[in-house]
């Protein structure tokens, strides 16, 4: 979760219990956007928690992984790769996913690096979390299925893979749906200090800056993760089960490795691998993104759920939607919204 909308969201999440000014905004335009004029498809309504699973996963070789995925609809289908983030997997789109396979869709939810059945192909690849390798490994997914261009959607770290996607690589994604906008990290910009309230919005990632933390995370992650999940989905009236089956991806041997060094990474306190600094130079330069997109904004995002923080970034067809009353975890909380988003900007 972050960045160049930190200080707006980090305000938000120091004052969880409160009410927020998110609250006050209906569906509108961001400042620079243009309301739609595409009808998408009727998608069908859907009670959030229909579904439970996406029935047998499929495994690839893809870059420096073997990914596990889910994938629904026709092979022949406009491709949708849906991208989950931390601490989240592939099931928060388990009611999207047969929404758009039932609009004619080949959609394609991968495990993350370090979550579920996704795994390193050797054993001496760092374990790194630093952002560009995240959007590297889904080119190298699209490429190992041979997919040329694909809708990319995802909310918190598959938001900002998206982001980032769609600023390096943009030949290859037709559009976006983005989850609190643009989220490319700046760790120049992470260096700045916040006022008190906000940065206690933020204690896990100063937990997890310490040897503590990485402990107490790898023995707690269960609980720990559960926390979070109520922390910033307040109104999300989420069960055991559901949970729990998310909370099996966590199990994977990487996962606390890959997390720490994500989090670390950003606030300057982990190196990331030298080979990429030159697409991380390029990301820190805030590029502005030019492919269809639609950015979504929730509570989560208090102040900031308007867009206009980071309407600016957007160049081409664009639009801004506000989910009132949803938190962050936004296609599991509000899966026919999030579907429509998707059927949406593929009109643009």
């Amino acid at each position: 979760m972050s960045e160049e909308i930190n200080n707006n969201r980090r305000r938000f999440l120091g004052t969880a219990a409160m009410t927020i000014a998110a609250a006050q905004f209906g569906m509108l335009g961001s400042a620079d956007a243009q309301s739609s004029k595409v009808n998408p498809a009727d998608v069908p309504a859907i009670k959030p928690g229909t579904n439970t699973s996406f029935g047998p996963l499929k495994q690839i070789n893809a870059g420096l992984l073997n990914v596990g995925y889910a994938e629904a609809g026709p092979t022949g289908g406009p491709v949708v790769i849906l991208l989950h983030g931390w601490p989240y997997d592939i099931h928060s789109y388990v009611d999207v996913a047969p929404l758009l396979a039932s609009e004619g869709y080949r959609v394609i939810v991968p495990y993350l690096r370090g979550y579920g059945t996704t795994s390193f192909l050797s054993s001496e690849t760092f374990r790194n979390g630093q952002q560009s390798v995240v959007a590297l490994d889904i080119i190298a997914l699209m490429d190992a299925l041979k997919i040329k261009t694909a809708i990319i959607a995802g909310f918190d770290w598959g938001a900002r893979t998206a982001d980032i996607m769609a600023a390096l690589w943009p030949e290859r994604c037709k559009a976006i749906v983005s989850v609190s906008g643009y989220l490319i990290t700046s760790l120049m910009a992470n260096l700045q200090p916040l006022p008190p309230l906000a940065e206690y919005g933020w204690w896990y990632q100063y937990y997890f800056a310490t040897e503590r933390g990485k402990l107490g995370y790898s023995a707690n992650r269960h609980d720990f993760n559960k926390l979070i999940w109520k922390i910033v989905s307040p109104k999300w009236d989420f069960d055991d089960a559901t949970f729990d089956r998310t909370a099996a991806s966590f199990d994977n041997p990487d996962h606390v490795a890959i997390v720490i060094h994500n989090y670390r990474w950003r606030q300057s306190l982990a190196k990331g691998d030298p080979q990429y600094d030159n697409l991380e130079q390029k990301l820190f330069a805030g590029p502005v993104i030019t492919v269809p997109a639609i950015t979504i904004g929730s509570d989560f995002d208090g102040a900031a759920a308007d867009g206009k923080p980071y309407a600016g970034k957007f160049s081409g067809k664009y639009s801004h939607q506000i989910f009132k009353g949803i938190g962050h975890n936004v296609p599991q909380e509000a899966p026919q919204a999030f579907a429509k988003a998707v059927v949406e900007v593929d009109g643009y």
